[in-house]
């Protein structure tokens, strides 16, 4: 399982000496993104991805669940009230709920895709102050770790959260 810290740090320059210590850690640079005011110069930092800077996740996962609900909903009813000289089973039930669980990942997904993240709206006041925001994906164990190694050296590291993390369920 990995959690999701995030920290605030006051400029491009100190995430940059952060960057390099989390590497140095045996943090994979995949595992590390920065979220900054749009036109910030990041040069070699990681920047935050579609599905971190939005809510594409987090829709198509509502769409799955309500697609399927609608679609299972809507096989039922051909179920019962089979269209004339069509035979019917549980496989329409099925497939039915299927297609409605594809169509809603789809349509929410794009939803979400455009929607920017929730979870970093509590950084929006900050980041458009000139804050940059570094998000890095640990192994839970190696949390306290992290972060004491972040703050013994930049004190100014703000960490503001950590959560489990969708990454957890999907590890590479």
């Amino acid at each position: 399982m990995r959690k999701r810290m995030y920290f605030l740090l006051p400029d491009t320059a100190r995430a940059k000496t952060v960057f390099r210590e989390l590497l140095r850690e045996g943090i994979e640079e995949r595992r590390i993104h920065v979220h900054a005011k749009e036109g910030t110069l990041l040069g070699e930092l990681p920047e935050t991805t579609v599905l971190q800077k939005s809510d594409a996740v987090h829709g198509a996962t509502l769409g799955l669940l309500a697609g399927a609900v609608t679609g299972a909903l809507a096989g039922v009813l051909v179920l019962l009230f089979p269209p004339s000289g069509l035979a019917t089973g549980f496989g329409v039930v099925l497939a039915i709920a299927l297609l409605g669980a594809v169509m809603g990942i789809w349509v929410s997904g794009m939803i979400g895709a455009s929607t920017p993240s929730t979870h970093l709206d509590a950084f929006a006041d900050e980041i458009q102050r000139g804050k940059i925001l570094l998000i890095v994906d640990v192994p839970r164990e190696r949390v306290d770790a992290v972060a004491r190694v972040i703050r013994n050296h930049h004190p100014e590291a703000d960490l503001r959260r950590t959560e489990s993390t969708l990454v957890s369920l999907f590890p590479k």
